[in-house]
């Protein structure tokens, strides 16, 4: 397994597979990585010659500089890792090498910006779609894999692709659980162990929630049943919960067509900001 922290080095290397003839596919990840991620990295070597991971705590997609600080670190147990799944190349930058100077540009994804996430975390998109953008031109991919537990940066970055023609195929891939449901995070390593014997309430509610909607429940009292839910449990706090078209993330009032009706939600748990999703 090849290792660059240099965008040159990372970009000759790649230059000379592409030559030869090899396809690339790639898996961006912040590090810290679980089992979700490496599903990721096994999605891409079936697809392609050379996979590709990258690994960058991108600073310009947090808007809690308190988040940013806390986001776990953990470069060498990741490498490890990624050998261990037959990973072709890690890319691990540094802030300065991605960063020489802070960008001007700034991306505008119109209403994927003003619901869940993007309303909670203004200009968290903007910082992905650079950091992701300058991944693509750096690494220069034929497909490139992301997790639908962060469904709405997976529609953000569907949008980038198409609007700014990127020449690559992105690859939604299934969200990956523990045994007791929980979504598989990084986040997951900085919850206590009382906080992690909670957590799986988050996806015990998204399907409560589906139950209610595929029972012909509105969305205004499905929400409502979420908000009493957790006034049982207080530690958490819900940040949201929006049913939501799959494919737009606008809200919906009942369930979309087989596939496309999304439930997604938020909430701090232990001073952790964990998300998941549940699709139907």
């Amino acid at each position: 397994m090849q290792i660059f922290y240099a965008i040159a080095e990372a970009q000759e290397y790649l230059k000379t597979q592409q030559k030869a003839g090899k396809t690339i596919g790639f898996v961006p990840t912040m590090g810290a990585l679980h089992a979700g991620h490496i599903s990721l990295i096994e999605s891409s070597r079936k697809d392609n010659d050379l996979t590709v991971c990258s690994i960058f705590v991108n600073p310009t997609q947090f808007n809690n500089p308190e988040d940013l600080k806390k986001y776990p670190r953990t470069l060498e147990k990741d490498c490890e890792l990624l050998e261990a799944a037959q990973c072709d190349v890690v890319f691990a930058p540094t802030a300065e090498e991605m960063y020489p100077a802070l960008p001007k540009l700034k991306f505008d994804f119109g209403t994927l910006e003003t619901v869940m996430e993007g309303k909670f975390r203004p200009g968290h998109f903007n910082g992905v779609g650079i950091v992701v953008s300058k991944l693509f031109h750096i690494v220069k991919p034929d497909k490139a894999y992301f997790g639908l537990k962060d469904l709405q940066q997976v529609a953000v970055i569907r949008q980038m692709v198409s609007d700014l023609s990127f020449d690559l195929t992105i690859v939604p891939c299934p969200t990956l659980r523990e045994a007791d449901g929980l979504a598989m995070s990084s986040r997951n390593m900085r919850l206590s162990a009382e906080a992690r014997a909670l957590a799986p309430h988050i996806h015990q509610l998204l399907e409560l929630a589906k139950d209610k909607l595929l029972n012909r429940e509105s969305s205004a009292h499905t929400q409502a049943f979420a908000e009493d839910y957790f006034r049982k449990y207080p530690e958490f706090e819900l940040e949201y919960l929006e049913i939501a078209d799959f494919d737009t993330l606008e809200p919906i009032s009942q369930v979309n067509v087989p596939g496309k009706t999304a439930i997604c939600m938020a909430a701090f748990l232990g001073g952790v900001r964990l998300i998941d999703n549940i699709v139907f």
